[in-house]
Parts: C-alpha cells; structure tokens; sequence
C-alpha cells in the first residue's frame, strides 16, 4: 500500500539515489523541502539547475568550473611544474584546505574499479598523459585513496608517467594525529611506517 502522494514518492526515490542517502535520510530531506516556505524550496531547485547548467570540468586539470579554466589552473603565483593528481574535486579541496600544497591538480573523477566497470577510459587519464609534453613538469604527486581501487589506480598512473622521466611520488597514509598505536589496524601501521620522515 502506499502512503505517499505519487510526486512526494518520486521526490524521496531521487534523494535516495544519492550515495550515502537512504531511505529514511531521503524522507526527511523530501519532508524538509515540503515544508519549506516556496521560495526557499524553489531557490534549492533553481541552484541545483544553475549548478548543472554551468559547471564543467576545467580545459586543463578537469576540476569542476564555471569558466574554460578553474581559479587553480588560473593562478600564475600556483607551481605549475608540480601536478598533484586525485580522484575527485571533493579530495582536491581536503588538499587545498591544509594549506600545504602550492602545485596544480588533475582531478581523475574516479579511480580505476572493474568490478564496477570503471576502466581508465572512464576517467581522466588521457587528458592527464597530454599534460605529461610539457617540458616544464618536474613532479607528479598522485594523491588517489589508500583503498584497493586507488592504490590499482596508482600503479595504473606510474607506469603510464614513467617513460616520461618525471620524478613520482605517492602521499603518505599513516595514523591519525591523536590516535593510540595499539588501536590502529595493521595496514595503516604499516603505511605509516613505510611514510616516516626524518626529524
């Protein structure tokens, strides 16, 4: 039997599509909206609208943009010679908020998952190979995730970058600042003890 007006139905099924979000999170969200004052719900419809109008992947890194070019790819004072390579613009902003980074980015929009038939003609990757002709690269950092996928899409990348001649090198993955050795798993002990630094 169903308890829903068709339209509100139809609402919840496509917040329940997004990741993360399941049924009951998708109700309240379909609930949320419903009682909002009209203006305000239409000024959420009107932004999702815009967003997917105007934003596209940028010329150069394919990060998401308003313009031919994102602001990164625009600044002049950014270290053009480094190119730090992630899986997606949300990793890319995580990245861009510890204040560390100088470089460019390349945003892959993905990694590589055959068993989710993502290959690497789904991704970036060839956008990416064309940037390598520039004589200017110096470094290529690949910042993909410490999962099965990202490290696949890791190896993937520094074989393609390899013959190119330019140095690689892959983020360090470790404990967590204020976490107790004892509880960490082994594999995160073990990339923290392959990422150790001198002091």
């Amino acid at each position: 039997m169903q308890y829903n007006a068709v339209p509100l139905q139809k609402l919840i099924e496509q917040f329940e599509r997004m990741p993360g979000i399941g049924r009951k999170t998708a109700q309240r969200i379909a609930f949320y909206i419903l009682g909002l004052p009209k203006n305000e719900s239409s000024a959420i419809a009107d932004a999702i609208i815009t967003a997917c109008d105007k934003i596209h992947k940028c010329s150069l890194c394919s990060n998401l943009t308003e313009n031919e070019f994102c602001p990164i790819c625009k600044n002049d004072k950014r270290d053009h010679s480094v190119i730090c390579v992630v899986e997606d613009s949300q990793s890319l902003i995580a990245i861009e908020k510890t204040k560390e980074f100088s470089g460019v980015y390349h945003v892959l929009h993905g990694a590589i998952s055959p068993l989710d038939g993502i290959g690497p003609e789904q991704l970036t990757i060839k956008e990416f190979i064309a940037r390598l002709n520039d004589d200017n690269i110096r470094e290529i950092i690949i910042a993909t995730d410490s999962d099965i996928e990202g490290e696949a899409t890791a190896m993937y990348l520094s074989k393609l970058i390899k013959p190119f001649g330019i140095k690689i090198s892959r983020i360090a993955f470790g404990l967590p600042v204020g976490t107790d050795i004892q509880y960490a798993d082994e594999v995160t002990l073990s990339r923290a003890i392959e990422g150790r630094r001198s002091i």
